[in-house]
């Protein structure tokens, strides 16, 4: 009995591997590059799960693979990159999932954004269109500050904050030299606080499993920085903000599975920023399995079979609250090492890294998540003290880089991130 996983997030494959097991599956892995799980199999048995490499960019090598696997249960595809090569084969094969309909359109943030407008759930619609065109649409019906982004874009890419007319017409010159996923748009700046709903659908009904904080770099970017979880909500916003998440669900066919809901309170209440059909990435399902006391990975083992996650009904017997810091360098450069890890130890909090790249991967963008290599993580009380602890933590850690040796030229990273 076999339960193939399409891919991964960085973080999270011991407890899915934990979670088949508990349910008499054997998890198999496929994957275009098994270094990337490096940190997670290094700490399990040799013989903990199949991991199968092949070209998972190929859709038709995938289902080669998923064809020739024994006993074929079910298939989890957790991550924004496969995400609709996996609801497609997950289709194909017959097996337990969402129609693939609403994993286009959770993928594609422009139209999520109108079917809500049309729902009454935005304030705003989303505005489409090229070049001079789309600064014009800004101008007319959005206003600034406006967001330009990438309709399919992960891990804060080809994001922008666009306050004025120069910075209107930079963020359009940008854009139009790069290679987006989708297509490029506008929607209006939520301001307030940014979060991120921890949510589990089933059967159209959602639970709201708590709220991560999102902390961000200042203005202009939109870099992660620090997420702690749970935020203490009052029980009547934590009730508002549930009714409000499984209705916005609602509207886009969500009948079942984790999401991670992004979104900003603003002084009128909260408004969408984005809905990433999947656990959250970077610790999120780590710091979810501490916080809450369960393997939540169970529920997605459970939902990749087509049974009722026991995580909907379950008492949660809860843990300490946890933060992190992602761990960025000061400057571009070829990742060497990091500094400081020896002053973790009898830090309060229990801070520990969680290593991302390699010695030699070069690190280019540091204005969004493929930037950070690694991940500093603590525990405490409250998120608010986790976050103490994890701060200061990530204080004593220096990521350190060399400049590009010039005959190696420009490099280019992979566009995955641990976050997706």
């Amino acid at each position: 009995m076999t339960l193939v996983c399409l891919e991964s997030l960085t973080f999270g494959l011991g407890h899915l591997v934990r979670a088949a097991e508990a349910h008499g599956e054997r998890l198999r892995l496929l994957t275009g590059d098994p270094s990337w799980y490096s940190y997670e199999l290094s700490r399990l048995p040799g013989d903990a799960l199949d991991v199968v490499e092949t070209d998972t960019f190929d859709p038709e090598q995938v289902a080669d693979r998923l064809s020739r696997t024994p006993e074929l249960h079910g298939l989890i595809s957790s991550t924004d990159t496969w995400t609709l090569v996996g609801a497609e084969l997950t289709e194909r094969f017959g097996l337990p999932g969402l129609d693939p309909a609403v994993l286009r359109l959770t993928r594609d943030k422009a139209a999520v954004r109108d079917r809500l407008y049309e729902k009454g759930l935005t304030r705003a619609r989303a505005v489409s269109a090229d070049g001079a065109h789309l600064a014009a649409l800004v101008r007319a019906e959005v206003g600034l500050p406006a967001i330009l982004k990438d309709s399919a874009g992960t891990g804060s890419q080809n994001v922008w904050l666009v306050r004025d007319e120069e910075e209107l017409a930079g963020a359009l010159r940008q854009a139009a030299g790069r290679p987006l996923k989708g297509r490029l748009f506008a929607e209006p700046h939520f301001s307030g606080p940014v979060y991120s709903a921890e949510t589990l659908t089933w059967a159209g009904r959602t639970r709201l499993l708590g709220v991560s904080s999102r902390l961000m770099s200042p203005e202009p970017r939109f870099r992660e920085e620090i997420t702690a979880f749970p935020v203490a909500f009052p029980e009547p916003r934590r009730a508002s903000l549930e009714r409000w998440l499984d209705e916005l669900l609602a509207v886009v066919g969500y009948t079942d599975r984790f999401a991670h809901v992004e979104f900003a309170l603003t002084a009128s209440g909260p408004e969408l920023v984005e809905i990433n059909p999947r656990i959250g990435g970077a610790l999120v399902g780590e710091g979810m399995c501490r916080a809450l006391g369960v393997n939540v990975y169970e529920a997605m083992v459970e939902a990749a079979l087509g049974r009722r996650p026991r995580l909907m009904d379950a008492e949660l017997p809860g843990g300490p609250a946890v933060a992190f810091v992602l761990g960025y360098p000061d400057r571009p450069g070829v990742f060497t090492g990091v500094g400081g890890l020896d002053r973790l130890t009898g830090m309060p909090g229990s801070p520990a890294w969680y290593p991302i790249k390699r010695i030699g991967d070069p690190v280019e963008h540091l204005d969004d998540s493929r930037g950070y290599a690694g991940i500093v993580y603590a525990e405490g009380e409250t998120a608010e003290l986790a976050t103490h602890c994890a701060v200061a933590a990530a204080n004593a850690v220096r990521v350190v880089t060399e400049p590009f040796p010039q005959q190696r030229g420009a490099h280019r990273l992979s566009e995955r991130t641990a976050g997706g």
